[in-house]
């Protein structure tokens, strides 16, 4: 089984080419209909039209939609859609509006989880664990990384703009009359991973129980790591820091340690016969007794989400 996480490789970075526009509520949606009906969509001069949005935002939704492996380029030209875009935008038991707040979370995963597509996305939430920080030093600080842990040459302002957007996809605004434009360009904002703090002048991303996370949005994650490490079992520790460039879902969700063990256990109470948590040597490891599919995850939880709204 293939993981979709797209680990670090300091050869292949990319900052920008969203064009400094955020994801929005209807894009992914949007962007997957039209690849749907013609592959080539984001190479076509008709691109403006089907999709109505200007040039520039086309370009972001082709970005978004490969940062978040909603797509992936076909050999040679064009594009296609992966199957966990055909499972969540073409199964009206799925999400193909964003309706349900566990696809947010999803999407979240999947964006920080690609070093490649969406670099400065995967350095904020696996590797910049600082609770409380300005907008100058968080800056500096991915200035920093991208100067001494990566090949090539990169723009530092193109860089630093990457912190702007992720602040503006994370953060919900303090106005209570929110613009409809607002609205749409922050679904992430509702994850309230990042929140801003008037009276410092500083913003906080800070570990915490993070309750609302549906326990098979962690399970995904889970397989995810298991099929990128080749492994079936992994000590906690593991999925609760970011060693050696890995992903950590702790680090990700921005989860407490003592959170991430508790959403472990309720994944082992929802699949006993899949999971089970074991101590040897003194230390907790976390293993996989079936190689379950992430995407059967994810299956199961919309199925329980369908059946609990029919009660």
């Amino acid at each position: 089984m293939e993981s979709l996480i797209i680990p670090f490789n300091d050869k292949k970075a990319t900052f920008g080419r969203h064009e400094t526009f955020a994801l929005r509520y209807s894009w992914l949606t949007k962007g997957f209909n039209e690849v749907t009906k013609n592959s080539d969509i984001f190479l076509s001069d008709e691109a403006t039209v089907e999709l109505g949005v200007g040039k520039n935002m086309v370009n972001a939704i082709k970005h978004w939609l490969l940062a978040a492996k909603m797509l992936k380029p076909l050999d040679g030209r064009g594009h296609q859609t992966t199957p966990l875009a055909q499972a969540i935008f073409s199964k009206p038991e799925f999400d193909p509006y964003l309706e349900d707040e566990a696809t947010l979370w999803l999407i979240h995963w999947l964006l920080a989880t690609n070093a490649e597509s969406a670099t400065a996305w995967y350095w904020f939430f696996n590797y910049y664990h600082k609770p409380e920080f300005n907008l100058d030093e968080v800056k500096l600080t991915l200035a920093d990384f991208v100067k001494n842990k990566l090949s090539g040459t990169h723009s530092e302002k193109t860089v630093k703009k990457e912190i702007d957007l992720i602040l503006k996809m994370y953060v919900q605004s303090n106005s209570s009359k929110k613009s409809f434009d607002e609205i749409l360009d922050t679904p992430l904002s509702n994850l309230n991973l990042i929140e801003f703090i008037p009276s410092k002048g500083k913003y906080r991303s800070q570990a915490s129980s993070r309750t609302n996370i549906p326990i098979d949005i962690i399970g995904f994650a889970v397989n995810e790591i298991f099929n990128q490490l080749e492994s079936d079992q992994l000590p906690i520790e593991t999925l609760m820091y970011s060693h050696k460039q890995n992903t950590a879902i702790a680090s990700v969700f921005r989860l407490t340690e003592s959170s991430l063990l508790t959403k472990l256990e309720l994944l082992v109470q929802k699949y006993p016969n899949d999971y089970r948590i074991d101590e040897i040597a003194g230390i907790h490891q976390f293993t996989r007794l079936n190689k379950i599919e992430p995407l059967d995850i994810l299956k199961n939880y919309y199925a329980d989400r369908k059946s609990a709204d029919r009660i």
